[in-house]
């Protein structure tokens, strides 16, 4: 039996973000398996492009498995770097020093 999406589910996942330190960051990944759902970090990327009808979160905390930024979402590496979040060379958040530790 599939879950469907429902309220809690969102709030579920956006219970969590809520708690990602200043500073640091999450994966997709990372929030699904925290929520029991492990194979739906595209679903914990669809809830969070919805999250403003939710209230405000920090969203911006929440990167993809490799450390890279959401791509339409400029806004998103400036709110890291006031943070103190460092970003490579390459572009992409040094998970090794920034991901949250839970």
């Amino acid at each position: 039996m599939t879950k469907v999406l429902n309220e809690s589910l969102i709030y579920e996942i956006l219970s969590v973000v809520e708690e990602i330190p200043e500073g640091k960051v999450a994966t997709y990944g990372q929030i699904a398996k925290l929520i029991g759902r492990d194979r739906n970090a595209r679903l914990v990327g669809f809830v969070l492009s919805k999250a403003e009808f939710y209230g405000r979160y920090p969203c911006h905390r929440v990167v993809n498995h490799q450390g890279r930024t959401a791509p339409m979402w400029s806004e998103q590496k400036i709110l890291l770097e006031k943070e103190g979040v460092v970003f490579k060379s390459d572009g992409k958040v040094d998970l090794a020093k920034y991901q949250w530790k839970v």
